[in-house]
């Protein structure tokens, strides 16, 4: 459970570095992206934190598991599934969407 703990503060640290250099840009009103764009770059962080944690915390370390069941594993596996590769698919799709039409704007 240390492990998972060191984990999560630094993906917090990350977060707030994120949050620095956006409102660096802003500040220096460099571009910042559309909010489509910045939506997809929320999503596809979220699926690979969850992609990353999953991994790590459900799969190799068995530190928790998404349900406490006994056939746990549909459950992790679900989870990597839809709370990872999906989320990255569609914050992708919406990075790509969001920069095609600043593009064309």
């Amino acid at each position: 459970m240390g492990w998972d703990g060191i984990f999560h503060a630094f993906v917090w640290v990350i977060t707030l570095v994120g949050i620095l250099l956006l409102w660096s840009a802003a500040y220096r009103r460099d571009a910042i992206p559309s909010l489509q764009s910045f939506v997809g770059q929320l999503i596809l962080g979220w699926g690979l934190f969850n992609l990353v944690e999953g991994i790590i915390d459900h799969q190799i370390l068995a530190v928790h598991y998404v349900r406490q069941v006994p056939n746990y594993t549909v459950y992790n596996l679900t989870f990597l599934a839809i709370g990872g590769a999906l989320f990255i698919l569609i914050g992708w799709m919406l990075m790509k969407a969001g920069r095609r039409a600043a593009a064309e704007a």
